[in-house]
């Protein structure tokens, strides 16, 4: 699984679409599977599945007649088999005649992947398939991507979550059209620079301001009730909290933590912003 990472408007359905044909390249080539896939459409209607985000299917037909629909534009003869397969893999057995109009959310993501695999292609492009889903339905879906990956499928994946970024093996970091980092999810921990203090103190947002005016908006950021430091290696947790505490801020606990990814593709937008500005003095 390789992830593509980057907030709204950073390239991700851009760069999916690239890779599925649907867009040609203004510069530069694009290889899918060892082909051209804007020229080659054969090649991309046959070894791609692609799930936009939109859901795209028929509200009109039940379960089983979109994904026989979509068999059938591909090609695929007796897929009956396959059907029950897929049906089987997403918990849809029992809504099979339901109509898709009907279907929450979540089942129509399940639904949505079922007809993009009913033609068993090697690679499987999803374009942001979680944004909008309930967290148990999240879950579902990933659950469902672990075990097509155990059988030998290739996915490309586009989210906005950096928390589904860290179960990918390689990820890019996109931030308007253009490569912060790309490398293993541990690998770009692993090289951040800096360590990260974590620091849960109450006012969360007053600690923030504090912190902030110490040492800088760009060294500490609020995730939830939790606060992360960059520090140089070697600071001392306890000395952020002794200063939050000498602001008459409560700190309930403080240690060093492994940069997430979130925090890597901070300090990678903050390089790119830092290179910005000295081109342009330049």
């Amino acid at each position: 699984m390789f992830g593509v990472i980057g907030p709204d408007g950073a390239g991700k359905t851009t760069t999916l679409r690239l890779v599925c044909g649907l867009l040609k390249p203004d510069a530069g080539q694009v290889r899918t599977l060892g082909a051209d896939p804007f020229r080659n459409r054969r090649v991309a209607t046959s070894s791609i599945g692609y799930l936009s985000q939109r859901f795209s299917l028929y509200g009109d037909l039940t379960i089983d007649e979109n994904i026989a629909f979509f068999a059938r534009v591909h090609g695929v003869r007796d897929f009956e088999a396959r059907r029950a397969r897929l049906l089987d893999l997403t918990g849809l057995q029992t809504f099979r005649d339901r109509r898709a109009d009907r279907l929450s959310g979540g089942m129509k993501q399940k639904l949505a992947l079922a007809c993009t695999l009913v033609h068993e292609p090697p690679l499987l492009v999803l374009d942001e398939p979680t944004t909008g889903v309930d967290p148990v339905s999240r879950r579902e879906f990933w659950k469902l991507l672990a075990e097509f990956l155990s059988q030998g499928l290739t996915i490309l994946f586009a989210t906005p979550y950096l928390d589904e970024a860290e179960r990918c093996g390689r990820v890019v970091l996109l931030s308007e059209g253009r490569v912060l980092a790309l490398d293993r999810p541990a690998a770009l921990q692993a090289a951040s620079v800096g360590q990260i203090v974590e620091v849960v103190a109450s006012p969360p947002r007053r600690a923030l301001r504090l912190l902030r005016e110490q040492l800088g908006d760009e060294r500490v950021q609020l995730f939830g009730d939790r606060l992360h430091v960059r520090t140089e290696h070697g600071s001392d947790p306890e000395a952020i909290g002794a200063v939050l505490a000498a602001g008459g801020i409560q700190v309930t606990h403080s240690r060093r933590i492994t940069p997430t990814l979130e925090d890597v593709f901070i300090e990678k937008l903050r390089e790119q912003d830092g290179s910005r500005s000295g081109a342009m003095r330049q």
